[in-house]
């Protein structure tokens, strides 16, 4: 899992919005629980935002340079598919440096 390292190389943000309470929002409550500690420690610099919002649904938003952002909806996911859908976001970012 060396992706988990590259988070600052490859994006300049990383947003997970999620609803405090919903069930569809379970699994990515519990990622970022899981998760959150760790990506900050390999990433310590780097803009972790998390969004909680009544009524929304699961999503990962990164930023990456000169502005691009990419989403991918999680509602539904399992963690470890939850931890696939990030790395492939942030591996989407190795070739968008400017």
């Amino acid at each position: 899992m060396a992706w988990r390292g590259h988070l600052s190389k490859n994006l300049r943000e990383l947003r997970f919005l999620y609803c405090q309470t919903s069930p569809v929002s379970a699994q990515t409550r519990e990622f970022v629980n899981r998760n959150y500690k760790d990506l900050k420690t390999l990433n310590p610099l780097f803009p972790i935002l998390i969004r909680e919002c009544s009524g929304v649904e699961p999503q990962i938003w990164a930023r990456y340079d000169m502005g691009v952002e990419r989403y991918v909806r999680l509602d539904g996911l399992t963690e470890p598919q939850i931890t696939k859908k990030l790395e492939e976001l942030v591996k989407a970012g190795a070739p968008l440096k400017a």
